[in-house]
C-alpha cells in the first residue's frame, strides 16, 4: 500500500520526522507500506518504507514542474493511492487526467 500525505511537508524532515507524522496518523510503519510526502513547492517528494531491519528514504526533487498530487477528500491526513499511481505521480503525470479501465473480477458466488 501507498499512502500520500494531504499536505505539504517541511523537507528537512528526515526519517524520523517522517515516522512521527506516520505514527500521528495512526499507522504502522513497520508493516512495508510506502509513506510518500511532497514538499511545499510540490517539486519534491520524499518517500518512507521500512525494509530489512532499517527505514529507507527516497527522495526527488524536479528540476523543472510541480508534481501533480492527487486530491485527498476534505478532513484526512492521508489518501491510499496504488503503485501505478505513485510511479505516474514521480513521472510528472497529472494522475487527475488518466482514464483507467475498470479491471475484471470474478463473479461472487451466491449465498444462502
Amino acid at each position: 500500500r501507498v499512502f500520500m500525505a494531504s499536505e505539504s511537508v517541511d523537507m528537512r524532515s528526515g526519517h524520523d520526522g517522517l515516522f512521527g507524522i506516520i505514527k500521528g496518523w495512526g499507522l504502522d510503519p513497520f508493516r512495508g507500506d510506502l509513506f510518500a510526502f511532497v514538499g511545499k513547492r510540490h517539486d519534491r517528494v520524499k518517500i518512507l518504507f521500512w525494509h530489512r531491519g532499517g527505514f529507507v528514504l527516497l527522495y526527488k526533487r524536479l528540476e523543472k514542474g510541480r508534481f501533480r498530487i492527487p486530491k485527498v477528500s476534505a478532513g484526512t491526513r492521508s489518501a491510499e493511492i496504488d503503485t501505478t499511481e505513485l510511479m505516474m505521480l514521480l513521472d510528472g503525470i497529472d494522475v487527475a487526467r488518466v482514464k483507467r479501465p475498470t479491471l475484471w473480477e470474478p463473479p461472487r458466488p451466491k449465498t444462502g
